[in-house]
């Protein structure tokens, strides 16, 4: 069984796949932070805007992979070849090759955001890698690496070295959020291997 906190469709808001209607599957949990506030200080990550605890989201419970592509499927309410994202928390914790073959006998492509700190031993169409600070990564290899910027410790120059098609820096949300998309845009004019990712589903006010 999956814990699931929330499903629902949207519009892609970040990186290289922006603007792209698709399914989000918000499993529960992480392991770079426990999702309580009292832990936030001590945590790897210790500046996640998401809500993973639980099971009460839209959509949320616990599910087979039978029944999860049956919801899925309903949210896509489509024709067309589906488009699904798996993200947290942290997706590798639950996701298996069950359930993305399943979506993919159903048509779906399949997309994950990951820490990168779980190797991933099956096929998805879409490796999302967001790498943390004081955490090991151990996916190396991908569609699409963005990291959020500032991180002190995550040497930039190292990460490009490593074998995505994409390199963002997305600027942090937080209280200097303003200045770090200056920094952030002023990185790119810079090291122009790196682009600019913008949160605009936070912009645009779309979940």
């Amino acid at each position: 069984m999956y814990s699931i906190k929330e499903i629902y469709k949207t519009i892609q808001g970040e990186g290289a796949q922006s603007g792209r209607a698709a399914v989000f599957v918000r499993f529960t949990g992480c392991n770079l932070w426990s999702g309580k506030e009292k832990h936030r200080a001590n945590s790897i990550c210790d500046f996640c805007d998401t809500d993973f605890i639980g099971t009460d989201g839209e959509n949320g419970g616990k599910y087979s992979a039978e029944d999860l592509i049956d919801v899925i499927k309903r949210i896509w309410d489509s024709k067309s070849k589906g488009y699904v994202v798996f993200t947290g928390g942290e997706p590798m914790l639950q996701l298996d090759k069950e359930l993305i073959d399943i979506c993919k006998k159903n048509n779906f492509e399949t997309a994950i955001e990951t820490n990168g700190t779980i190797e991933i031993d099956f096929e998805i169409d879409w490796v999302c890698v967001s790498p943390k600070s004081g955490s090991i990564l151990k996916v190396f290899t991908g569609d699409e690496l963005k990291v959020v910027f500032p991180q002190e410790e995550i040497k930039l120059d190292q990460l490009q070295k490593l074998s995505f098609n994409h390199y963002f820096v997305q600027p942090m949300d937080s209280e200097r959020g303003e200045k770090n998309t200056i920094e952030a845009i002023e990185f790119c004019k810079k090291n122009p291997q790196w682009k600019l990712s913008l949160q605009q589903h936070k912009l645009l006010g779309i979940p």
